[in-house]
């Protein structure tokens, strides 16, 4: 009960904003080329300020993702039980990935299909199930008390171009 009235007293906990920083230097492109794939995708700045994780994926060399990571400093989040995303899709399903710690191998997701319009995800961490390479690990679903990584995923088993606009995340 501590925990719960210590969150509603904080509210939220900005994780990041694209539009309110220039400095994105913690966020960096991780694709299939770790495993000899091709997929390809890039990070823009839109005219809005708002990040522009584009590109396409190809199954080729066994290939078949691409994502987006950020690594910073362990925060705290003792108290915070939801993620909210605000971000504008291109009706495909990507996966919000987080970790507690780099040195982790699982990370833990939530997949979710983008509308086109911009939406704001709500997303429990209760929900986010662990994983490696794919496959579902048999742990418990997240429920670290910190992260360090923060990471948008795309690998629908398909060759397909896509585009995700990410305004903010935050924890409340």
């Amino acid at each position: 009960m501590w925990v719960l009235q210590m969150a509603m007293l904080m509210g939220r906990l900005l994780l990041f904003d694209f539009s309110a920083t220039e400095d994105w230097s913690g966020w960096e492109i991780q694709n299939d080329g770790v495993m000899g794939g091709i997929s390809s995708s890039s990070l823009q700045k839109t005219a809005g300020g708002n990040a522009l994780f584009a590109g396409s994926v190809s199954l080729e060399n066994n290939g078949g993702f691409a994502s987006l990571q950020y690594h910073f400093p362990s925060k705290n989040i003792v108290g915070y039980q939801t993620a909210v995303l605000r971000l504008k899709g291109d009706g495909k399903r990507y996966q919000f990935r987080i970790k507690e710690n780099l040195s982790d191998r699982a990370s833990y997701i939530y997949t979710f299909t983008t509308s086109g319009d911009w939406q704001t995800l709500e997303i429990p961490l209760k929900e986010m199930e662990p994983v490696f390479r794919g496959r579902k690990l048999d742990l418990p679903n997240f429920s670290a008390d910190s992260i360090q990584e923060l990471r948008f995923l795309i690998g629908n088993k398909k060759e397909e171009d896509f585009r995700l606009e990410i305004k903010k995340i935050e924890l409340e």
